[in-house]
């Protein structure tokens, strides 16, 4: 029996793992992400085909759905692929990715026309509601935060193409595992159950709450959801949530309770402290390793409850979260963890914090577009001063080979992933050789593009913090691609005996 088909982006992140692990009996499934299937733990199955793409990259979605579509129809997409980060600031990624990658990824629908398109969003993207109101399935997106705007404008936009294919979407809850993998709770736990300073520090009375979902009832919710999509009308909103709210103090009291064997009262610091105290924490921190977790958007949010009523969409799933679930419940479940696999319940949180704070290669990689112009510049009168082979260039070559290079260059820093910019620069290098270019001066070339790119950064006053990563995920970069040109060389060589000796590539 041929098995239905399902694409799914966002397939490195942690709801898209836990979705193909759910889904790779049942479905044929495309998965979609930026990040390599090796790398960001995602399971292997005979039924998971892996394409590594960037869906704010026109052209190479427009590849992969073409691949996509000449295998057959799809019953289902599932859009996961997002950006959410903790620091509050208006980051380009969420324009880049929650808004033009969804809508990249819708235009190429309207081609493929699967029978439903799943959209996640979060009950995060909703304003709070009003003390003792609950939020619910008619809830409008209005939240203030950047991430709740983007999500509002993919949530309009799925109306325009329903003359293509129905859409559904669905919003979660904060989702965690029994390993946690949800960054404010880890560090709320790592602080709670430390020695700092601050480990009873509550902000406010404690009453700030969001819900919480276990990531297995978020599988069996989205598991109904697949099984009742033919009696899902166009458009509609579910949330996978139980009702309610669970507070800073009843985690606190929970967690801390049951490690220490004793209660210990938390210190609450009053509502109209929390700011000052948060930004005297940020600029310490600025002088320290690690920026705290806390940022002074937080304390808009002290002793506000993001309660939730999600008893339409259980009527209509027929779906309930499972009481052994409930965050509270699951609690010592996380904690033995944590006491029993220290090291596995560390890397499975650093990974989770990763995907919301703003990575040092990915912050590199913003400055490095923003300079991209004048380090072609530079690049160009730099080569063509110090080089025959590439003074002999025209301005359109140099154009071209610079946009071409520094592309795959930018792509390796964001995405630490340098294997399509070594295979670039084995394959220049040789092309280069048979056209007449001395080997140092393909090596030199790249030397050179290096140098414009750290200077670009030294010279910007708002990348000083940088300057410790900038070898590790930059200059590295093109260190590795040098070592494949002297590979090219040395190949080159041997090939042509008849050549002239050229560079000593023995270092």
């Amino acid at each position: 029996m041929t098995l239905p088909r399902m694409v799914v982006t966002g397939s490195s992140g942690f709801i898209g793992r836990h979705l193909l692990d759910t889904f790779k009996h049942d479905y044929r499934i495309v998965g979609i992400a930026r990040r390599s299937q090796y790398l960001s733990g995602a399971p292997f199955h005979e039924n998971i085909t892996w394409k590594q793409v960037d869906i704010a990259r026109p052209d190479q979605l427009a590849a992969a759905f073409a691949e996509i579509r000449e295998e057959g129809p799809v019953d289902l997409v599932v859009h996961l692929a997002a950006h959410y980060d903790f620091t509050g600031e208006d980051h380009p990624e969420y324009r880049r990715t929650n808004v033009d990658g969804l809508r990249n990824v819708l235009d190429e629908c309207r081609l493929l026309r699967p029978r439903r398109f799943v959209f996640s969003s979060s009950v995060a993207a909703c304003a709070f509601p009003p003390p003792g109101a609950a939020l619910n399935e008619l809830s409008p997106p209005d939240g203030d935060h950047i991430y709740a705007r983007t999500k509002a404008q993919g949530e309009a936009m799925l109306a325009e193409y329903r003359d293509a294919f129905p859409s559904v979407i669905v919003r979660f809850a904060a989702l965690f595992s029994d390993w946690c993998e949800y960054p404010p709770l880890y560090m709320f736990l790592r602080t709670w159950l430390s020695r700092a300073w601050n480990r009873r520090v509550l902000g406010g009375r404690g009453e700030s709450a969001i819900p919480y979902l276990h990531v297995k009832d978020a599988m069996t919710f989205l598991r109904r959801v697949v099984a009742r999509l033919d009696t899902l009308e166009d458009g509609e909103i579910l949330i996978a949530s139980g009702d309610g709210s669970t507070t800073h103090r009843e985690l606190y009291d929970t967690a801390t309770v049951y490690w220490n064997e004793k209660a210990e009262e938390p210190l609450h610091t009053p509502r109209f402290l929390v700011r000052p105290g948060i930004q005297v924490m940020c600029t310490a921190g600025r002088f320290m390793k690690e920026r705290p977790f806390e940022r002074p958007w937080m304390a808009d949010y002290v002793d506000r409850r993001m309660t939730v009523d999600s008893s339409r969409t259980r009527r209509r799933l027929e779906w309930a979260p499972r009481e052994r679930l409930h965050v509270l419940r699951r609690l010592p479940f996380l904690l033995e963890n944590r006491r029993g696999d220290r090291i596995e319940w560390t890397r499975r949180n650093r990974d989770a914090m990763k995907q919301f704070q703003e990575r040092p290669c990915l912050a590199i990689y913003y400055v490095l577009q923003k300079h991209k112009d004048e380090i072609a510049e530079a690049c160009t009168a730099e080569l063509s001063a110090r080089y025959p082979s590439y003074a002999a260039f025209s301005a359109k070559e140099h154009e071209w080979n610079h946009s071409v290079f520094l592309r795959l260059l930018f792509n390796a820093v964001r995405t630490r992933e340098r294997v399509d910019f070594m295979s670039y620069c084995r394959e220049l290098a040789l092309r280069r050789l048979d056209e007449g270019f001395d080997g140092s001066e393909v090596m030199g070339a790249l030397q050179t593009l290096d140098d414009m790119c750290v200077k670009a950064v030294v010279d910007d006053p708002e990348a000083q913090s940088l300057m410790p990563h900038v070898h590790h995920y930059l200059s590295m970069t093109v260190q590795y691609g040098i070592d494949q040109v002297r590979e090219a060389v040395e190949e080159w060589r041997l090939a042509h005996p008849e050549a002239a000796a050229g560079v000593d590539v023995s270092r």
